[in-house]
C-alpha cells in the first residue's frame, strides 16, 4: 500500500489473480473458519468484509471491503477499500452536514443584510469559522487514518494470506 501519503481519506487498491471470481470466493469462504480470532471474514455474493474484533479493536479501527469483479483477460479483479468504522464515519458524515448547513444558513442571511445595506461582519465571521471548522474535521480524520496505518497493513496481510490459502 504505497499510497499513505495521498490526499484521500479512505485508501483504495487493486488487484488482479488469475482465479475465477467463485475460485476466489470459495477461499476467502474456507479461510473464514480458519482465520485468527482478532479478525472476522464476512462474505456475501461478491463482497467481502475484513474486521477486527476483541481487544485490538478501537475507535480508529479500519475494515476492508474487497469487491470482486469477473474479467476474462485477467481472471478476477479485485477493489480493496480501506474504511473507518462505519460508526464513526456516520458522525463524521453528520458533523459536516452540521458544518454545512451553519455556512449555508449565515451565507443567505449575510446576502440578505447585504441586499438590505445592514452590516454582514458577524455572517461573514461564522462562515470563515465553519471553514475553519471543515478543515479541523479532515486534519482530525486524518489523525485517526494514521492510528489505523498498522491495522491496515495487518488486514491487508490478511487478505494476501486469504488469497494464499488453498482450500485442499
Amino acid at each position: 500500500m504505497e499510497n499513505e501519503n495521498a490526499i484521500q481519506l479512505r485508501l483504495r487498491f487493486y488487484k488482479d489473480v488469475p482465479e475465477t471470481v467463485a475460485e476466489v470466493r470459495a477461499l476467502f469462504e474456507d479461510y473464514k473458519s480458519k482465520c485468527p480470532a482478532e479478525y472476522t471474514i464476512k462474505v456475501n455474493d461478491t463482497h467481502i468484509w475484513f474486521h477486527i474484533v476483541g481487544p485490538q479493536r478501537a475507535y480508529y479501527s479500519p475494515h476492508l471491503h474487497l469487491e470482486l469483479e469477473s474479467h476474462p483477460e485477467s481472471g478476477t479483479h479485485i477493489r480493496g477499500l480501506f474504511g473507518p468504522d462505519p460508526t464513526l464515519w456516520t458522525l463524521f458524515m453528520f458533523l459536516h452536514f452540521i458544518v454545512a448547513g451553519v455556512f449555508v444558513i449565515f451565507g443567505v442571511m449575510a446576502y440578505s443584510n447585504w441586499t438590505l445595506k445592514q452590516p454582514i461582519l458577524w455572517n461573514i465571521f461564522i462562515m470563515g469559522m465553519m471553514v475553519g471548522v471543515w478543515f479541523m474535521l479532515y486534519v482530525v480524520a486524518r489523525q485517526i487514518r494514521e492510528q489505523g496505518i498498522d491495522q491496515m497493513h495487518d488486514l491487508e496481510a490478511l487478505m494476501e494470506e486469504a488469497l494464499q490459502h488453498e482450500s485442499r
